[in-house]
């Protein structure tokens, strides 16, 4: 999905990809393997194969989607280090989120892609990255053909503050500053929001 070599706010965005998984996994391996060691393999997961993901361990079963053409993400690179990702992909690809009966009984219109995780290094957390990241996602999802994106960002009390590495999603007030618009709550904390993005394409 995607062309390459795009910059934003002065970052590379790079799709997730054969040619940037040691980037991706040089990233995660910085941070534990990241969210206790998931590998950004959560959202991938239902019904969750568990044999096959106990036997390969979530690198190796991330890296095998990858490989596949089944793992999708903008990966933000700074010169040649990545310093954050967003995840996204189609629903079928990204099966797995939050609250997801909750989900599944509001829902009105399946989206065409989802966006279901952000990680930004710990040095260049609170640096406008995230909004970098989700803007390279949407990029490449313009590229691939565009359509409904939705997220599930956290959605904060006026004035709360939470530690940046509880954020998997970012916030409500960043989506809302790039144009998606706000549909319902999700679970306690969590929200869902859309946005249109156009096929870069015609």
């Amino acid at each position: 999905m995607g062309d390459a070599g795009r910059t934003i706010d002065g970052y590379r965005i790079e799709p997730l990809g054969p040619q940037t998984w040691d980037q991706f996994a040089d990233l995660a391996e910085r941070h534990n393997g990241v969210w206790g060691g998931c590998w950004c393999t959560y959202f991938h997961c239902y019904p969750d194969p568990i044999e096959e993901r106990r036997a390969l361990g979530n690198r190796e079963f991330k890296r095998q989607r990858v490989l596949a053409g089944r793992a999708h993400a903008a990966l933000v690179l700074d010169g040649d280090v990545a310093v954050a990702w967003a995840e996204f992909g189609p629903v079928d690809e990204l099966p797995n989120i939050h609250h997801r009966k909750e989900w599944e009984k509001g829902v009105v219109r399946v989206p065409d892609f989802r966006i279901t995780c952000l990680f930004v290094d710990r040095d260049h957390r609170r640096q406008g990255v995230a909004s970098v990241a989700v803007r390279g996602a949407l990029a490449l999802i313009a590229d691939a053909g565009g359509g409904l994106v939705e997220s599930y960002p956290h959605d904060l009390p006026p004035g709360k503050k939470t530690s940046a590495s509880f954020l998997y999603n970012a916030t409500r007030t960043m989506y809302e500053q790039l144009g998606f618009e706000y549909q319902r709550p999700k679970g306690q904390g969590n929200c869902v929001m859309t946005t249109e993005v156009l096929a870069s394409h015609p």
